[in-house]
C-alpha cells in the first residue's frame, strides 16, 4: 500500500473515531441533563416549602441602601440549588393557569393587565428571566427589549417609546430595560443636562400612575449583581465561541462607570419606589434564585388580582344538547 493510500486510509479511521467519541459526549450530555432533570422533579414539593415571603424581603422600602445588598443571598428562600430549580418548576404551572385567566378575562371585557419591569446592569440575567420564567405562556405575553433610541423616538418625549409598548387588556407585558434608561444612561454619560433628566422622576411617577390606574399591575425588578460576577460572565463570553454573539465589548467600557450607575440606581431606589409600583431588588449572582425571584414576585401579583374564570354567555346545557345532535 502506498503512502497516500495509508494516509487516507488513517485520515478516515481518525474521523469515524472522533465522530464516535463526539457521539458520546453527546449522549452523556442528554443523559446526564435527564438525570438532573428528574433529581429536580422529585424534590419539587419539598422545594415549595422552602419559598417564604419573596416579595417583602426584596421590596424597597424607606432608607434601602443599594450597596448593603448581599448579591450571592437568597432572601426569602431557605433552600438551596437544588431546592431553587425544583421550586421554579413546581410552580410553573400555577404561572401559567394565571396568565390563562388574565388573559380569559379580558375576553369578557377586562381591562387588566400586568406590565414587569426589568432592569439591570449587563450580563445581569434579563434576557433569562424570558427563557426561564416567561416563556411558560408565550402567547399572552408582550416583550420589549429597549435599545437606544431610535431618530424617530428622539423627536418625541422621552416615555413616547414606552406607552406605545404597554401591554394591552390580558397581555403580560415584559420590559427588558425601559424608561428608567432615561434617568441612568443618560445620567451617567451626560447625554442630557441634569435640569432635563433630574425631572423625569416625577414624570414617572406620574406616568405610572396613570398607567395603574388604567388597570395595569406594575412589578419592577432590579437584577442585582456584583462587579466581580459580571466580570466572571464576561470572561465566560469570551471563553466559548457559541457565546461569542452575547458578547459586547461596550460592556466592557461600562464597567469603567460602575460606582456612577450605583449612585443612579440608588437615586432610582429613592425617588421612584412608590406604594402603587415598589421597587423590588433580586440579589442575582445566583441565577437560579434570581429565576425564581421573579416568578414568585409576578405570582404575588397575579394572586392578588384575584382572576376568575369568566362565565358563559350562552346556554351551556342547550349548546350541549346541540352538539350531541350534530
Amino acid at each position: 500500500m502506498g503512502k497516500g493510500a495509508k494516509g487516507k486510509k488513517d485520515k478516515g479511521k481518525n474521523k469515524k473515531a472522533a465522530k464516535g467519541r463526539s457521539g458520546k459526549l453527546a449522549a452523556a450530555v442528554v443523559e446526564h441533563a435527564a438525570e438532573q432533570d428528574e433529581l429536580v422533579a422529585e424534590h419539587e414539593a419539598d422545594a415549595v416549602e422552602e419559598i417564604k415571603d419573596i416579595g417583602n424581603a426584596l421590596r424597597v422600602g424607606k432608607g434601602f441602601e443599594l450597596a448593603l445588598v448581599n448579591t450571592s443571598g437568597t432572601p426569602g428562600f431557605t433552600g438551596n440549588k437544588l431546592d431553587g430549580k425544583a421550586a421554579l418548576q413546581a410552580c410553573e404551572a400555577e404561572l401559567s393557569d394565571q396568565l390563562e385567566r388574565l388573559w380569559a378575562e379580558s375576553t369578557a371585557g377586562g381591562k387588566r393587565s400586568v406590565l414587569l419591569i426589568v432592569q439591570g446592569m449587563d450580563t445581569s440575567g434579563k434576557g433569562g428571566i424570558m427563557r426561564h420564567v416567561i416563556s411558560v405562556n408565550p402567547e399572552g405575553v408582550r416583550a420589549t427589549a429597549f435599545k437606544a433610541p431610535t431618530k424617530e423616538e428622539l423627536s418625541h418625549d422621552f416615555l413616547w417609546r414606552i406607552d406605545r409598548a404597554l401591554p394591552a387588556p390580558g397581555q403580560l407585558g415584559v420590559f427588558d430595560r425601559s424608561q428608567y434608561e432615561d434617568v441612568l444612561v443618560v445620567r451617567v454619560h451626560d447625554i442630557v443636562p441634569q435640569e432635563v433628566w433630574s425631572k423625569r422622576y416625577a414624570q414617572i411617577n406620574a406616568f405610572e400612575r396613570k398607567v395603574v390606574a388604567a388597570g395595569t399591575t406594575v412589578v419592577k425588578v432590579m437584577l442585582h449583581i456584583s462587579r466581580d460576577e459580571q466580570k466572571a460572565r464576561l470572561l465566560q463570553r469570551l471563553d466559548s465561541p457559541e457565546k461569542y454573539y452575547k458578547f459586547n465589548p461596550g460592556d466592557v467600557d461600562e464597567r469603567g462607570q460602575w460606582d456612577a450607575y450605583m449612585e443612579a440606581y440608588q437615586a432610582v431606589l429613592d425617588k421612584t419606589s412608590t406604594i402603587g409600583a415598589p421597587w423590588h431588588v433580586v440579589p442575582a449572582d445566583r441565577k437560579w434564585y434570581a429565576r425564581l425571584a421573579v416568578q414568585q414576585l409576578l405570582l404575588d401579583a397575579l394572586r392578588d388580582m384575584n382572576l376568575q374564570w369568566p362565565p358563559a354567555d350562552f346556554d351551556v346545557e342547550g349548546e350541549r344538547k346541540r352538539l350531541a345532535l350534530s
